[in-house]
């Protein structure tokens, strides 16, 4: 499976979990020259802390 953004692929693998209708792609996966580190952190209770990025193709966020 490919994830699309902005005309570019930022993320493929066959190996992606399915939870809740939502498509989980490994880390390794990701192609990080796309993904720019952000601040923002939540905590889940069942799946832990997560830490997002902002998705950036063509200079666009």
């Amino acid at each position: 499976m490919e994830a699309h953004w902005n005309g570019a692929v930022i993320a493929r693998s066959d190996a992606i979990e399915m939870l809740e209708g939502n498509a989980y792609f490994p880390a390794d996966s990701l192609l990080m020259e796309h993904f720019q580190p952000s601040s923002h952190r939540t905590v889940c209770s069942w799946k832990g802390e997560a830490h997002y990025f902002n998705v950036v193709v063509n200079g666009e966020v």
